[in-house]
């Protein structure tokens, strides 16, 4: 009995030794966190500068050398090492702070669209007409990740933590793929998790995954003659364009119905009494599955090898981009689910409500201004599009977030987008995407044991067989994409 009476005694210290070390190691993190987050409200005007000048230069994929050089110079002058240059783009950057493990790498763009120029008012006003412009936030996107690194690089210093940040400086999301090459060329090897987010019309940490993508060019080759004196004489090359087309319209009715295919022809002929001897046509095919989408992409292929045989005409195609579809991982989503509720949404200004309410009117059936105050509930989600973070979740472990710096109910790519990002209700949002990103950094710098529960969980995901080969092949940068845009 009495030793019964012992063994519930210890058991019972035990569990309360247990608790109070709990309630100790959530204490100490409330304070890390806290210390991050005072560390990005003290650079709120520094960052809100940044993200300004970026958004005035509105640099293009591949072209973004002012915007990539202001980043790297504030990771430079935090005490941080920048290798620029990598992966055949003289754009990207990696810099790194720290030592050790674990080794947490965040992702930072700065790249603008094309076409999009607005200036910061809730009306539609270019700047430049024709000119480009910040409709994807990216001008906050890579201010609000660096600002998380260099608040965490400030608690490692004071904590004497061991751990190593790393920020990615990926050019020309938009289209253009950067990251893929960055994948390639091995640039997240060794880094054990990658953190990201995105501006968006809400607050959402849920895991998500997106398409799977292939875009590419088919060139096809004729022969040229009089359209009315010598038809006989010629082959045109448009005819092998619309035969392809053709073919891949009839081959959508046998394709898993969740698949996105769409063309363009882009150069079809000059003159209407002339047999083009040249003509092209841009297709994109599109699938939740990576290898779903490869092989609907042999198919189009084979439309295309087809269409040659029945007009007498030539044929080659180029692969311009292929990008996986986002691999999820609710072991880090759970993590950056529970910080984003800790930092919380958006509330605005006096002069935001007014800015908000005037944008709101040129939106359709907007949903109410205040649900940027608030945090969508935790779901597994999908993206109905692509993004070259999905190469980077293959290969590392990542998990990403969106955050309200658009007005709610606009769309990316929007000059309604573009006015909010270059202005403080964008800047708001950008705060809080560093805080959640740095509170998400501090759990897992704190907790290595989370590194080796989101592999597994990776690892399960992606097949035991699994070996990351790019889409693109041994293709280059298409440094030159936006040239002229």
């Amino acid at each position: 009995m009495e030793k019964k009476m012992l063994l519930m005694l210890l058991l019972a210290l035990d569990f309360h030794f247990g608790q109070s070390q709990e309630k100790k190691f959530k204490s100490s993190l409330d304070k890390d966190k806290q210390f991050v987050s005072n560390m990005i409200d003290k650079k709120y005007y520094a960052n809100c500068q940044t993200a300004r000048a970026i958004w005035n230069w509105a640099e293009l994929g591949y072209q973004e050398t002012k915007s990539s050089a202001l980043l790297q110079e504030s990771l430079k002058n935090e005490g941080f090492s920048v290798e620029t240059g990598l992966a055949d783009i003289p754009t990207s950057f990696v810099a790194t702070y720290g030592s050790g493990s674990p080794v947490i790498g965040i992702l930072a763009e700065f790249d603008a669209l094309p076409g999009l120029s607005q200036d910061s008012v809730p009306m539609q006003k270019p700047l430049v007409n024709g000119g480009s412009g910040h409709g994807c936030g990216h001008n906050l996107f890579g201010t609000a990740s660096i600002s998380a690194a260099i608040a965490l690089k400030y608690w490692l210093s004071q904590s004497k933590k061991g751990g190593t940040i790393k920020v990615y400086g990926t050019p020309a999301e938009e289209g253009g793929g950067g990251k893929v090459y960055m994948v390639r060329a091995g640039l997240f090897s060794g880094t054990d998790v990658v953190l990201h987010w995105h501006p968006s019309s809400a607050n959402n940490a849920s895991p998500e995954s997106c398409l799977a993508v292939m875009s590419g060019i088919f060139r096809f080759y004729g022969i040229s003659t009089h359209a009315a004196a010598a038809p006989e004489k010629g082959r045109s090359a448009l005819d092998g364009v619309e035969a392809m087309n053709y073919m891949v319209n009839l081959m959508r009715e046998h394709v898993p119905q969740e698949s996105r295919i769409h063309y363009v022809i882009t150069k079809g002929g000059l003159a209407s009494n002339v047999v083009p001897d040249y003509a092209e046509v841009e297709y994109t095919v599109r699938h939740p599955d990576v290898k779903t989408t490869i092989e609907l992409w042999e198919r189009v292929v084979k439309a295309a090898e087809g269409a040659t045989i029945g007009t007498g005409t030539t044929m080659k195609y180029e692969v311009s981009s292929g990008l996986y579809n986002l691999l999820a991982n609710e072991t880090l989503a759970k993590l950056m689910h529970a910080n984003l509720e800790k930092v919380g949404g958006i509330n605005y200004a006096p002069e935001e409500q007014v800015f908000a309410e005037e944008i709101q009117k040129t939106l359709k059936n907007p949903p109410p201004i205040h649900s940027v105050q608030k945090i969508m509930p935790y779901q597994m989600g999908y993206f109905p599009a692509s993004t070259d973070v999905g190469d980077v979740s293959w290969v590392v472990p990542t998990v990403g977030l969106g955050i309200a710096t658009w007005v709610a109910g606009t769309s990316a790519h929007s000059w309604q987008a573009v006015a909010t990002n270059g202005m403080s209700i964008g800047f708001k949002g950008m705060q809080n995407a560093a805080k959640t990103l740095a509170m998400t950094a501090i759990d897992i710098l704190s907790n290595p044991a989370i590194v080796e529960q989101a592999k597994a969980e990776m690892n399960k995901a992606r097949g035991a067989d699994f070996k990351y080969k790019s889409l693109i092949g041994d293709r280059k940068p298409p440094l030159d994409y936006r040239k002229g845009r």
